[in-house]
């Protein structure tokens, strides 16, 4: 196998793991927001914040790395107009995701303690619940822009 073969192995998986652990966390949050149980929201809460700092944090590093890389062995300049979009809209989906790990830590913590206390979820758990429901969209639209260029590599002049 080729170091561009793996380079672009590499880099499918980092997108791959991007995409699924945001729709994964997006759905298990959402399913456990509804069901308004704070001991289950904050059990979902942990585990996302935690698959969260181990594979979204990885891929996050990963995917520049391993696509600079990639571009420079297959002869690509970074200032190709498809990755110059690319690395804005992933710029974007940092901009959005930064906030949500802390959001989420905070639901986390909001919902630990309503549930050890034995009272309903405060007021400002459901704010925050709706501040991170709001940052996914732009998160989860960019990412998809990112795969449809990196597969489409369309011509796009920059100037």
């Amino acid at each position: 196998m080729e170091l561009v073969d793996v380079l672009r192995w590499l880099h499918v998986i980092g997108a791959t793991i991007l995409f699924g652990t945001g729709a994964g966390i997006a759905f298990f949050m959402l399913i456990a927001h509804r069901t308004g149980d704070p001991k289950l929201i904050a059990h979902v809460a942990g585990t996302v914040v935690l698959a969260d700092l181990l594979f979204t944090t990885t891929a996050v590093i990963a995917q520049p790395v391993t696509g600079a890389w990639l571009a420079h062995e297959i002869g690509w300049p970074l200032t190709e107009g498809w990755i110059v979009l690319s690395l804005s809209l992933y710029v974007l989906t940092g901009v959005f995701w930064l906030p949500v790990v802390w959001v989420q830590m905070q639901m986390r913590n909001l919902a630990s303690k309503a549930a050890e206390a034995g009272i309903p979820l405060p007021e400002r758990y459901h704010r925050l619940f709706r501040i991170w429901f709001a940052c996914g969209f732009p998160a989860f639209f960019a990412v998809m822009g990112i795969l449809w260029l990196m597969l489409a590599k369309p011509s796009i002049p920059l100037f």
